[in-house]
Order: structure tokens, then sequence, then C-alpha cells
């Protein structure tokens, strides 16, 4: 072998790639980020809901039927 530097680099990406799929493998928990924004959204849209309720028209009233 030519360049023993690769082939013990290529050796230690393979043993990286194959255990980390193992069960017990150390996991890394994902911090849940709220956005910057959030309030801001949830109050734009209570509003444009509110608005919305308003704004649809009302469906007719049933007419009474005979029997």
């Amino acid at each position: 072998m030519e360049l023993p530097t690769g082939y013990i680099t290529a050796l230690d990406a393979m043993n990286r790639h194959v255990n980390s799929a193992r069960p017990d493998a150390p996991v890394q928990l994902e911090r849940v980020r709220r956005a910057p924004l959030d309030p801001t959204r949830r109050a734009a849209a209570v509003a444009l809901r509110r608005l919305a309720d308003r704004i649809q028209p009302r469906p007719l009233p049933a007419a009474p039927r005979c029997s």
C-alpha cells in the first residue's frame, strides 16, 4: 500500500458508518426551538379566523316542509 493514511481513514469512516445504526449507539436529542414570531403568528391566525367567521355568509333558513 502506498498510502496507509488513506486506508486508516477509510476504515475509520466505515466503522463510524456501520456502528452509527446500532441500537446502543449514542443519541443526541434534537432541541425544539420555538419560532421567534410564534406569538405574533398565533394572534394573527386567531384574528383572521374571527374575521372569516364574521364575513362568511350564513345559510338560508330552511323552508317549512309539508308532510
